[in-house]
């Protein structure tokens, strides 16, 4: 996770700095201003990952000696195949159709759309206490 902070804080400090000749040769603000978001979102992301990263132990791929073999093992649960994320995309279209017409009465049924395709995606592998 060194790395990856290393890399967005370097890229902060490109955004930052482009932000001030943008604004200074320009003189556009809003330009400016999205530069200076662009920069503070990848702040906010470089500095989750300095954070992070003094709080766990290196990985394999930190260390530039580590073998092929260090990694393996158990990654983690990846779903095998799911269609909620499909559900989940083509109901956030609607909503965003719905806003762009701003029918208040399809910005309803959207929003209950993308909550049911959120709450399946969510939930979509949870037995219960009592099903283990």
């Amino acid at each position: 996770m060194k790395v990856e902070s290393r890399i967005f804080n370097i890229i902060t400090i490109f955004f930052f700095l482009s932000a001030v000749v943008y604004g200074v040769w320009s003189r556009e603000p809003v330009g400016t201003v999205g530069l200076i978001l662009v920069g503070g979102l990848s702040l906010i992301i470089g500095s989750y990952f300095s954070f992070v990263a003094r709080r766990i132990e290196d990985r394999p791929e930190d260390n530039p000696d580590a073998e092929i073999s260090d990694g393996a093992g158990e990654m983690g649960f990846f779903s095998p195949g799911s269609y909620w994320p499909v559900g989940l995309a083509a109901s956030a279209a609607f909503a965003g159709i719905a806003l762009a017409f701003f029918h208040v009465w399809m910005i309803v049924i959207a929003v209950g759309f993308v909550l049911i395709m959120v709450a399946g995606l969510v939930f979509e592998y949870h037995t219960g206490q009592g099903h283990h």
